[in-house]
């Protein structure tokens, strides 16, 4: 983390000022928050290993709260990509299908608690809806340009995405899952993560494109200053980002695979994180 900061200043330097998310000197700080956020996990699991009672259920739920900001990296690495003219292509669900199931696997393998992928996914929808709600209410200007846009206070973070649908379905599903086998676990969690996501966030981009979505509740009339008035997101239009119908289901095909290889990692990962001791 701290290396990225003045590699990132010689990239700004190097090639001019961006706002884009994967950049190197960006994957590198992501990279150093993933660790942090990772040690912080194992280092509650070493402790939980010979904790009983009380203490036991406040470390469960310490947990709980820090794998959110695992979940949160998994969502925000490709944030760029699933802003809300994006939810209508193949893209969008392959790229969320890379690292959400993996982590909704992990905490369900790891944690003793029944609801617990329902948990970590509810701890991010509050906090993302936390900041939806509450930094417009402070005053803020752009410091830097291209302003494209006229903006008198903080820009919040777009309205979650539905991902606390499909955890609630694994959770509710869990104990048929328990006696099978993890490559069987991994197909059904990877298969109802994205259906269960595609059935609840695809109409739901409907909503948030249409003007009943443009208030304080859903904020979707929340714009960054840098991004052009002609841009796709800015004029609520669905981007065409499949060239066919071909390619688009192709995508979903892909993102199936790749959410069902997920959760078989998430799986192996809990089963690693369950033998730390201390």
């Amino acid at each position: 983390m701290v290396t990225s900061a003045p590699f990132d200043n010689w990239w700004h330097r190097a090639y001019g000022l961006d706002v884009k998310i994967l950049s190197p000197p960006h994957v590198l700080l992501i990279l150093g928050l993933l660790a942090i956020r990772f040690g912080a996990v194992v280092l509650i699991l070493g402790e939980m290993s010979r904790a009983e009672g009380l203490l036991r259920r406040k470390l469960q739920a310490l947990l709980l709260y820090t794998f959110t900001f695992l979940l949160g990296i998994a969502v925000g690495i490709f944030r760029e990509y699933t802003f809300t003219d994006s939810m209508h292509s193949a893209l969008f669900y392959l790229l969320l299908s890379i690292l959400v199931p993996l982590f909704l696997a992990a905490i369900i393998q790891v944690s003793d608690f029944r609801w617990a992928a329902t948990a970590v996914t509810g701890i991010f929808t509050t906090l993302n809806l936390m900041f939806l709600w509450l930094l417009p209410l402070f005053p803020a200007e752009p410091k830097l340009g291209p302003v494209y846009s006229h903006v008198t206070h903080f820009v919040p973070p777009p309205f979650p995405l539905l991902i606390i649908a499909p955890a609630i379905a694994l959770d509710l599903l869990r104990p048929n899952f328990q006696n099978w086998s993890r490559w069987r676990r991994s197909l059904a969690f990877g298969a109802v993560f994205l259906g269960v996501f595609l059935a609840v966030q695809w109409p739901f981009a409907d909503f948030l494109q249409s003007p009943a979505s443009r208030n304080w509740v859903f904020g979707t009339q929340y714009f960054p200053f840098f991004v052009p008035l002609t841009d796709e997101w800015v004029r609520n239009v669905f981007s065409q980002v499949e060239s066919s119908a071909l390619q688009f289901w192709s995508r979903m095909g892909l993102a199936l695979t790749i959410a069902m290889l997920s959760a078989r990692a998430g799986l192996s990962l809990g089963e690693w994180m369950g033998r730390i001791r201390r």
